[in-house]
């Protein structure tokens, strides 16, 4: 049996995965690899509340905070106008709702940090290829 929880282990892997590939990444693959960070680390929070292992939990909510912090950190608002300003309020109402989800074991708004992020995402994903060299970060 192993000493870590699966959700644990899922992580991890993860995480090492994602740091590999980042070596060779465009900024635009990296916001995506951070987004898919932050997302796989919201759905293994959501498992470590249903199976009550809340260090791991707040752990993993914790380094969903931080690539939160760094997607609204890597925002430039010089050329993201509107659109910059809208996804940095949107990122700290996400960083707001996934520490109460941390306080309160809330898995209703770590749900709603995971639609959020995914819409995010899927918009980003969608940009057509000759735009990503125009994009900056964000």
């Amino acid at each position: 049996m192993s000493a870590y929880p699966k959700t644990a282990n899922i992580a991890a892997y993860r995480s090492v995965a994602t740091h590999g590939a980042g070596d060779s990444a465009d900024p635009h693959q990296l916001v995506c690899m951070l987004m898919d960070g932050a997302l796989d680390r919201l759905v293994s929070a959501k498992g470590c509340i249903e199976q009550n292992e809340i260090p791991l939990k707040a752990a993993l909510l914790h380094r969903v905070v931080a690539i939160i912090d760094e997607l609204r950190c890597s925002l430039d608002h010089s050329v993201g106008g509107d659109i910059s300003a809208n996804l940095e309020r949107l990122y700290e109402y996400m960083t707001r709702r996934v520490l109460m989800a941390n306080l309160k074991n809330d898995i209703g708004a770590i749900d709603e940090v995971l639609r959020l992020l995914r819409e995010i995402r899927n918009s980003w994903v969608a940009i057509p290829p000759a735009l990503r060299s125009v994009q900056r970060q964000g």
